[in-house]
């Protein structure tokens, strides 16, 4: 899942863009209002982390140019302001959740992958192909009663193609939405963390959860 970080603190920005690919997540980030805008009318986001206080256009500003350009997206905006009239305008001027400065990264976490579960209404919350189950929520991933631990790039592809059972995903279509625009990423990156994941769901099971489709990409079992 690919995520906007609106932020014009720089170091702050760095720290949350490391911790949110260390969770799996594709981040890219933006450190001015205009920046933010252009990068969201380039791809679409899973979710938008927004700080109210930016140059050029405020976080206000850019969530009402998004809402009225008809962007979905969901948003959790920042500010270092701490008050009811901030977080009024905030929501009404189309954010879905409001998070003041400073903050615990674990809250932001869960508030965000809360905003993404309620925004993919196709998303379940426990996706199964047989007795394969990856718990979106608990982030957690079992192989009938085996627990396997999965690192956080490994969790985003296996939820990535388990969400589109007998469909063909181009290695192009992973590094999109898996991998941030600032990434070198290549091909032989997603073969390297496709065969990292067999190793772990299915190697040790006799199982083919996923399969390659020669000259096209990858397919899971339904």
């Amino acid at each position: 899942m690919r995520i906007l970080l609106v932020e014009d603190e720089r170091r702050l920005a760095e720290a949350l863009r490391a911790g949110l690919c260390a969770e799996g997540y594709a981040v890219d980030v933006a450190h001015h209002g205009r920046d933010a805008l252009w990068l969201a009318g380039e791809h679409p986001y899973s979710a938008i982390v927004l700080d109210i206080m930016l140059p050029g256009l405020n976080g206000y500003r850019v969530c009402r140019r998004l809402r009225e350009q008809g962007d979905r997206t969901p948003i959790l905006m920042l500010t270092a302001k701490d008050g009811e009239d901030d977080e009024i305008e905030a929501l009404d001027t189309g954010a879905d959740d409001f998070l003041p400065k400073p903050f615990s990264y674990g809250v932001l976490l869960s508030r965000l992958r809360a905003l993404i579960r309620r925004g993919g209404a196709t998303r379940a919350g426990v996706l199964t192909l047989g007795d394969l189950a990856l718990d979106l929520a608990g982030r957690t991933c079992r192989r009938g009663t085996a627990d396997i631990v999965l690192t956080g790039k490994e969790f985003a592809l296996l939820a990535y193609l388990m969400q589109r059972p007998g469909q063909v995903v181009t290695k192009s279509e992973l590094l999109d939405n898996l991998w941030d625009f600032a990434s070198s990423a290549t091909a032989n990156l997603v073969e390297v963390h496709v065969s990292a994941l067999r190793r772990k769901i299915d190697v040790p099971f006799g199982a083919e959860t996923i399969r390659t489709v020669r000259g096209a990409g990858y397919r899971v079992a339904t």
